[in-house]
């Protein structure tokens, strides 16, 4: 089940960073690291700072994007500040976040991704999230560094799958029941985005419009099963606009 969960690890600038994340993660119990465009990696400053952890180091993943770190995951969680502006689900507490996770992280691959040491994750890398979780700290100096914020949420993780007695061995969910994955539910957004087009909903690409929508289908979590009867849905409304 650990195995199934992924630290993600955007543009970091320090590679010392990568090497002491891969430590906080270890001592977890968790070794699935991929970084995202990396400034400097390989690097000896990982491996040193690592202490141990090298080989969490040795075999990260690096990718070109952050959609390419997480499209085949079920759940995608961005540690940052709350952003009113992208109304995603919050977890306003990590112990929420970590349970919530382990239990999808039962049957499918699931995320939690930071973001740079200075500003964190842009507007475009949280819309590839499903959620959003902060970390309470003191409100006159809550900046935590990149490798803390790991460590807080990796053992929060860690506490959680400690709760599941004998959940490693249960028989796996059928796959309708169980979440999409984040392309699975970005092919539905396009799809969506084209009905909405060619009725007339939207006479051009509307933002805001479609950003209140993936907002809505992320709080209302439709299984693949549901997804699915969605996407046969608008099908069918296709089909209706190109008879008429």
């Amino acid at each position: 089940m650990l195995s199934n969960i992924r630290i993600v690890l955007v543009q970091t600038y320090h590679p010392g960073n990568i090497g002491a994340s891969a430590r906080a993660m270890k001592t977890m119990g968790l070794e699935n690291l991929v970084l995202v465009n990396p400034r400097c990696f390989p690097d000896p400053e990982a491996s040193r700072l690592a202490a141990g952890a090298e080989d969490v180091v040795d075999n990260a993943r690096v990718v070109g994007s952050l959609a390419e770190a997480v499209d085949d995951c079920v759940q995608v969680v961005g540690a940052s500040a709350r952003l009113r502006s992208l109304p995603l689900p919050h977890f306003d507490e990590p112990a929420e976040m970590a349970d919530a996770l382990m239990a999808n992280a039962a049957d499918d691959p699931v995320a939690l991704v930071f973001g740079r040491e200075r500003f964190g994750l842009t507007n475009d890398e949280i819309r590839h999230c499903s959620h959003q979780v902060s970390i309470p700290a003191n409100p006159d100096y809550g900046i935590l560094n990149l490798s803390q914020a790991v460590q807080v949420l990796a053992y929060e993780v860690f506490r959680a799958w400690r709760q599941r007695p004998g959940s490693d061995f249960r028989a796996p969910r059928p796959s309708h029941d169980r979440q999409p994955t984040r392309e699975q539910l970005g092919h539905f957004h396009d799809h969506l985005s084209r009905v909405m087009q060619a009725s007339g909903f939207i006479t051009q690409p509307h933002a805001r419009t479609e950003e209140q929508l993936q907002a809505l289908f992320a709080r209302a979590r439709p299984s693949r099963k549901e997804l699915s009867l969605l996407r046969g849905l608008l099908s069918s409304l296709e089909d209706g606009l190109d008879d008429a």
